[in-house]
């Protein structure tokens, strides 16, 4: 197959294209020259801006083009405007921020919480831009612009294109947001590693890049696949306090995780989120559909990912 790629040069892209190009098809990546990996020789790259991708795009008629980085209702009408007709299926990466869990968590909106896991038709967030109120993200996204919710309906209202859309948990691994970072700089000055109770008690789905990378290959090379909406990430989620634990047996440490009240925290740990609310989602589907499972073994990525961060 031909497939184009915008994006997959930081996270889980660079997976996605040595395991397409590995299994035989041609890939070419679209992406706009921040980040040069180590890719295949017979990889094509081509360098622009995502929001202004050039006509030229169309000509190369790819059988299935992966979108990994449509981040706006706008990214998502130039990607239908430039490949339809032009491609054969889409990908387009989606986020399980779309869950209205997430807009409760963050407390954009009030109600209970849903029955966990999520599946893929659980209520969606009513509100939306749920970061512009936000600073400091770890990620580089327009915060006005942002809502995955509005990508995916730009993407459904159309039936020329045959869109399959991955909704992504919190990935990590090497070139991640650090997202253990702060946890393994404690454990090197503490062996009673203090976090909130509810923080603790809390559950959020994960996915190692390099895995959650094998979904997109799956979405991209099983035709069955379009049209289908697949959450992703690992089977079963531990609260964080467990995840927290898990990371200090693989790196080493000694110590213990301590759940406290908030109160008894410093205020930049003090977390201003209702945790009543998880963020676990049920992958079945994918793995019942597509075959989907898990490709390095889960203590492997975190120690990895471990690696990577004491590099840094």
């Amino acid at each position: 197959m031909r497939v184009l790629i915008l994006g997959g040069t930081t996270l889980t892209g660079p997976f996605v294209v040595r395991r397409l190009h590995g299994l035989g098809h041609e890939v070419t990546v679209f992406h706009r020259g921040r980040h040069e990996p180590d890719l295949p020789a017979g990889v094509r790259r081509l360098h622009g801006d995502f929001s202004r991708p050039p006509r030229e795009l169309r000509s190369l008629e790819p059988d299935v083009a992966i979108h990994m980085w449509a981040m706006s209702e706008a990214d998502a009408a130039t990607f239908l405007d430039l490949f339809c007709g032009a491609a054969g299926r889409a990908v387009a990466i989606s986020s399980c921020d779309v869950y209205r869990a997430y807009g409760r968590l963050q407390r954009l909106e009030e109600g209970p919480p849903d029955p966990i896991p999520l599946a893929e038709d659980a209520p969606l967030r009513e509100s939306r831009y749920p970061y512009r109120a936000k600073t400091n993200l770890p990620v580089e996204i327009d915060v006005a612009q942002y809502d995955k919710i509005l990508v995916e309906f730009a993407l459904r209202a159309q039936s020329e294109l045959p869109v399959t859309v991955l909704r992504f948990p919190a990935v990590y691994g090497v070139n991640d947001t650090h997202r253990f970072q702060p946890w393994l700089r404690a454990m090197e000055s503490t062996t009673e590693l203090k976090i909130a109770d509810d923080f603790a008690q809390w559950r959020w789905t994960h996915g190692f890049a390099e895995d959650v990378a094998e979904a997109v290959v799956l979405a991209a090379t099983n035709g069955r696949a379009a049209g289908q909406t697949y959450n992703v990430g690992e089977t079963n989620t531990p609260s964080c306090a467990e995840r927290v634990e898990e990371l200090g047996r693989v790196a080493g440490w000694t110590g213990r995780v301590l759940p406290v009240p908030a109160a008894g925290l410093p205020e930049p740990q003090r977390l201003p989120l209702d945790f009543r609310h998880h963020l676990v989602v049920d992958t079945s589907r994918i793995r019942a559909e597509l075959g989907y499972a898990e490709i390095v073994p889960r203590e492997e990525a975190l120690a990895r990912t471990i690696a990577w961060e004491k590099t840094r």
